[in-house]
C-alpha cells in the first residue's frame, strides 16, 4: 500500500468531514436551529434539547460522510484480504472523526453566550455532546462503509433532516411568527395538537411515515444493485437509529422536558421500527430473492456502486 495514497486517502477523509460539519453547521445557523444564537425567541428547555440533538446528528453525520467519500475516492482496495481491508477503513474513519472535531469547536465557542441555570459552563456541554456525536459516528461510519444499504439510507435520511428543517423554519416566519429552534426530524404543523396522550400525532405519523418511503427507496436501490438481502432487510432503520440516538443522547431521562420536546423523543423509536419495514418488505420481494452476490474479492471501491460489501 503506497504511504502517498494512504496519507492522501486520510486527508480526504479529514477534509471531507470537516468540510461537512462547517457546511451544516453553516446551514443550522442560518436556519436557527441551535437554541444559543441570539436572533433565536422562545429559548426554553425544549429549545435547548433539541439543539443538543442537532449536535450530536452534526458531528455523527459529518464522520461518516468523510469515511465513505474517502472510502470511495482516496484508495482503491483491490487485492486486500478483509481484514486488511476492514483495519484501512477504521484508520479513514478515526480520520474523519479527527476532521468532525471541528464541530467541537464550532458549537462550542457559539455557545458560551446561551443562559442556563442548570450550569455555569454550557459551552462545556456542548462540547461534550459533539465529541460524543463524533465517538458514535466512528461506530456508524465503519458500518456504512461495509453495507451499500446502511450507507444508502443514512445519506437519504440526512437529506431529509436538512429539507424538514428548512421547511419548518420557512412555515414558521412565512406565518409572521419568530425564528425558533426547529428540531431534528419533527415538523410541529399546528400549535394545537391533535396529541394522543403524549404523542404529537401530526408529528409522528411524518416521523413514521418518512422512515418507511427512505427505508423502501434506499432499500430498493441497494437491492437492485446486488446488495444481500440481509443488509437491505436491515437498512432501513440505520438512519432513524442515528436520529432515536442523538434524541437519547441529549435527553437520557425525561424528566421536566417540555411536551413538544418529549412527543419527539418518544417518535424517534418508533420511527426505526417504521424504517425497518419498509426495507424489510423490499426484501421480501421475489423479485430480489437470490439477487444477492458475493463481492469479488478485489473489495467495493472499485466498483461502480458505493464502497461497501453485499450486505
Amino acid at each position: 500500500m503506497p504511504p502517498s495514497k494512504m496519507v492522501r486517502a486520510m486527508a480526504i477523509a479529514v477534509a471531507v468531514a470537516a468540510g461537512a460539519g462547517a457546511a451544516q453547521l453553516g446551514v443550522g445557523y442560518g436556519l436557527g436551529i441551535f437554541s444559543w444564537l441570539p436572533t433565536v425567541h422562545g429559548v426554553d428547555d425544549a429549545a435547548w434539547l433539541a439543539s443538543l440533538a442537532w449536535t450530536v446528528w452534526i458531528s455523527s453525520l459529518s464522520v461518516v460522510l468523510g469515511t465513505l467519500i474517502a472510502d470511495r475516492v482516496g484508495m482503491p482496495t483491490v487485492g486486500m484480504s478483509s481484514l486488511a481491508k476492514l483495519l484501512w477503513r477504521g484508520v479513514l474513519a478515526l480520520a474523519a472523526g479527527l476532521g468532525g472535531l471541528i464541530v467541537v469547536a464550532l458549537t462550542a465557542v457559539p455557545s458560551r453566550v446561551a443562559q442556563r441555570a442548570d450550569t455555569f459552563a454550557p459551552h462545556l456541554i456542548v462540547g461534550g455532546y459533539a465529541i460524543a456525536g463524533v465517538l458514535f459516528g466512528l461506530f456508524i461510519a465503519l458500518t456504512a462503509v461495509s453495507s451499500r444499504p446502511i450507507a444508502y439510507n443514512i445519506i437519504l435520511t440526512s437529506g431529509w433532516m436538512w429539507l424538514l428543517a428548512t421547511v419548518a423554519t420557512a412555515d414558521a416566519l412565512a406565518g409572521g411568527g419568530q425564528l425558533r429552534v426547529a428540531q431534528l426530524g419533527v415538523w410541529q404543523v399546528t400549535s394545537n395538537g391533535p396529541w394522543f396522550h403524549s404523542i404529537y400525532l401530526p408529528g409522528a405519523a411524518l416521523a413514521a411515515g418518512s422512515a418507511i418511503a427512505i427505508g423502501v427507496c434506499a432499500a430498493w436501490v441497494a437491492a437492485s444493485r446486488g446488495a444481500g438481502r440481509i443488509g437491505v432487510a436491515l437498512s432501513g432503520a440505520a438512519g432513524p437509529a442515528v436520529v432515536a440516538t442523538a434524541y437519547l443522547l441529549a435527553a437520557p431521562v425525561l424528566v421536566n422536558v417540555r411536551p413538544e420536546q418529549l412527543s419527539a423523543h418518544l417518535v424517534a423509536p418508533y420511527a426505526v421500527l417504521a424504517g425497518l419495514v419498509g426495507s424489510v418488505c423490499v426484501a421480501l420481494l421475489p423479485r430480489f430473492r437470490g439477487a444477492e452476490h458475493h463481492e469479488p474479492a478485489g473489495g467495493g471501491t472499485a466498483q461502480p456502486e458505493m464502497a461497501g460489501d453485499p450486505v
